[in-house]
């Protein structure tokens, strides 16, 4: 192959180095769970749902997923568990998306959260791209009144 090692080097692209996440403690993360579900159905989101990404995403453990019907009871939301989290020493919380959005996304580094409008959640269909339809695993936990109705 003709050209210069710089020329090889861009037409190769970029080097492919997977960087592996360390595993979080069950204890912690079950408990940063904790923390986001049960602010979310004191906030009185639906369709709650928590997806298992071990194995599967290197970027977070878990997501979880909830619908709220109004802006700014979406903005609420993600506040209240930003607190919540801070106040249990989870104090890196990343928010984009507050200011008055149909989606809204912490990324708390083990467990990423998105908040949506219905319409959103239902075109960006994030349970169907991660969740446990995809594979043979249970990887798909529902939390709260369906859970109970089910």
């Amino acid at each position: 192959m003709p050209g210069t090692p710089r020329k090889k080097a861009a037409a190769a692209g970029p080097k492919k180095t997977a960087v592996k996440r360390e595993p979080v403690q069950p204890d912690v993360l079950t408990k940063m769970l904790s923390i986001i579900t049960g602010s979310l159905e004191e906030d009185k989101a639906e369709d709650i749902v928590v997806l298992d990404l071990v194995g599967r995403a290197n970027f977070a453990d878990h997501m979880v997923v909830a619908t709220g019907l109004a802006d700014r009871q979406i903005a609420a939301m993600a506040h209240h568990i930003e607190k919540k989290l801070g106040e249990d020493g989870f104090n890196r919380v990343l928010v984009e998306g507050a200011n008055g959005s149909d989606w809204v996304l912490l990324d708390a580094g083990d467990v990423v959260v998105h908040l949506f409008k219905p319409e959103s959640r239902e075109l960006y269909a994030l349970e169907k791209m991660w969740g446990s339809d995809l594979d043979s695993s249970e990887s798909e936990v529902t939390v709260g009144k369906d859970e109970e109705q089910g």
